[in-house]
C-alpha cells in the first residue's frame, strides 16, 4: 500500500475516476444528461466534503456512494416537483459499434433499466464497475450479504430478460 505522501492528490484521483463515475451514474439514471448532472453534483459534494474521506479507505466506494446518493436526491426532488422521466427510447446510443453490437447494448441497457433500483445498483457497482462486494456494500451502506443477494437476483433477472439460460 502506498503512503499518503506518494498517493496522487484527491483532485487527480477524482479526474481519473470520472469515466467510471459517469458510467455508474449512467447505469443509475439511464440518460447521459442526467448522468453528467449527477456526476457534477457528486464531484462538488466530494470536494466540499474531502475532509470526511480517510486516505486509508478506498476512494472508489466513497465516491460511488456519493454518486448514488446524488441520484437518489435528484429522484426525490423530481417526485416532489411532479416531473416525468423521459422515455427510454429518447436515450442516446453510446459509441459507434456495429449494428449487432449496438442492438446488444440497447437490449442490455433496457434490461438493466427494468431491474429494481437496488438490483441495478448492485449489478452496476460489482459487474460493471468491478468493485468488490465489500466495496459495493460500503458504497451502498448495506451488509455484504445484502449486496450478494441483490446481485444474485439481478443476474437471474437479467438472464431471464436477455434469454440467456447459461450458468
Amino acid at each position: 500500500m502506498k503512503s499518503p505522501e506518494t498517493d496522487p492528490p484527491m483532485h487527480q484521483r477524482l479526474c481519473e475516476l470520472l469515466p467510471r463515475m459517469r458510467r455508474f451514474a449512467r447505469s443509475l439514471t439511464g440518460h447521459p444528461q442526467d448522468a453528467d448532472d449527477v456526476v457534477q453534483t457528486a464531484i462538488e459534494r466530494a470536494l466540499a466534503r474531502a475532509s470526511q474521506w480517510r486516505p486509508e479507505q478506498a476512494l472508489e466506494p466513497w465516491l460511488f456512494g456519493i454518486v448514488r446518493n446524488a441520484w437518489l436526491d435528484e429522484v426525490r426532488a423530481r417526485q416532489r416537483r411532479g416531473r416525468v422521466f423521459a422515455p427510454e427510447e429518447e436515450g442516446e446510443a453510446v459509441g459507434h459499434a456495429g449494428v449487432d453490437a449496438h442492438a446488444v447494448v440497447l437490449s442490455v441497457e433496457a434490461a438493466m433499466a427494468r431491474l429494481p433500483e437496488e438490483q441495478r445498483t448492485a449489478v452496476a457497482l460489482v459487474l460493471v464497475e468491478g468493485l468488490s462486494y465489500k466495496e459495493a456494500a460500503a458504497a451502498l451502506e448495506v451488509p455484504i450479504g445484502t449486496v450478494t443477494s441483490r446481485l444474485a437476483r439481478g443476474r437471474e433477472a437479467l438472464q431471464r430478460m436477455l434469454g440467456d439460460n447459461r450458468e
